[in-house]
Parts: C-alpha cells; sequence; structure tokens
C-alpha cells in the first residue's frame, strides 16, 4: 500500500454514500498492474448482504472493463477530491480499448490484494467479487426505468466484499 494511505474498516466510512457515488462518481477498476482498465460510475451502493459489508457496482456488457471484471476476483472503487472531476469524466467517455487512460489522465495506479486503484484518490474500497446477477427487464416494476437502456445494453450488477479500505493520511 502507498505510504499516504492508512487502512480504516468499511464502518468507518465518513462519506455519504449519495454523494460520493451519484454526486462526485468513482472509478471502477479491475485487473491486475500489467492489464487493467477503469471506468467512472455513478451507480451503486454500499450496505451488508451475507453478513458481509459489501459494495455493488453496475458495468454494461459493451464497456471495456466488463471483460476486466469478468476476469478478475477482484475490483476496486476508488473515490477522488472534486478536483478531479474533469479527470472522472474523461474516464467516463473515453475507452480502455483505444485511448490509453493514465497517459491521458495522469492518473498513477498501484496494485493491492490482486487489483489496482490509483495513488490520487481520497478513499478506496478493495473488493472481492462475490456474486454478479444481470439486470432484466422483465423486472422493472417502475417502467420509467427502461428509459435508461436506449441500446437494450442491460448492466451486470456486481457484489463486491469490501476487504480493505483505504484512506488518505
Amino acid at each position: 500500500m502507498a505510504d499516504e494511505f492508512i487502512e480504516i474498516g468499511p464502518d468507518e466510512l465518513p462519506d455519504n454514500p449519495f454523494k460520493v457515488i451519484g454526486s462526485q462518481w468513482m472509478l471502477v477498476t479491475a485487473g491486475t498492474a500489467r492489464s487493467f482498465n477503469t471506468m467512472t460510475a455513478s451507480w451503486g451502493g454500499f450496505g451488508i448482504m451475507w453478513a458481509k459489508k459489501i459494495c455493488t457496482c453496475v458495468v454494461r456488457p459493451t464497456r471495456h472493463t466488463y471483460g476486466f471484471m469478468e476476469k478478475s476476483d477482484m475490483f476496486s472503487l476508488s473515490f477522488f477530491s472534486p478536483d478531479y472531476k474533469k479527470t472522472l469524466l474523461f474516464c467516463g467517455t473515453h475507452s480502455g480499448a483505444d485511448t490509453d487512460k493514465m497517459a491521458a489522465t495522469g492518473l498513477t495506479p498501484l496494485e493491492d490484494t490482486g487489483t489496482v486503484y490509483f495513488k490520487e484518490a481520497r478513499l478506496v474500497l478493495l473488493c472481492r467479487k462475490i456474486y454478479y446477477h444481470d439486470i432484466d427487464p422483465g423486472h422493472f416494476i417502475d417502467p420509467s426505468i427502461e428509459s435508461n437502456y436506449p441500446l437494450k445494453d442491460y448492466h451486470r450488477m456486481y457484489l463486491g466484499d469490501i476487504v480493505k479500505c483505504i484512506t488518505k493520511k
């Protein structure tokens, strides 16, 4: 772990999940330092499931990150200060399939527990993938949800057991 981070328990998170995910966004990253991809996400959550502290994130199968999520046992969620909003916007609007996001943004990848996170993050959740489920439009009780899927590219939802939580000193 980089020297500027300290480990805290997931139950010590100081952040409001509605703000850090929905307004400030996060980077979802999977893979190893040799081969990984990251994407910006503004959907997800934290909670308790099966007596574990978990996070939920969703990735569309059309995203380059999807293949990395499928192959990886681990993934990370990295949260940044508001100064990184343009960086997160870039990572959410450019594909790692044809863009070197690290070169373009200046982010510094670090590796811990078999996955990648970023030196510039202020908070990181390192997660072990424990479950996935494909969003089924046949289960939408609120029909307005369908408007989020004009291309019918329904997300795969991943539940991650939070195995390590680190924050800047």
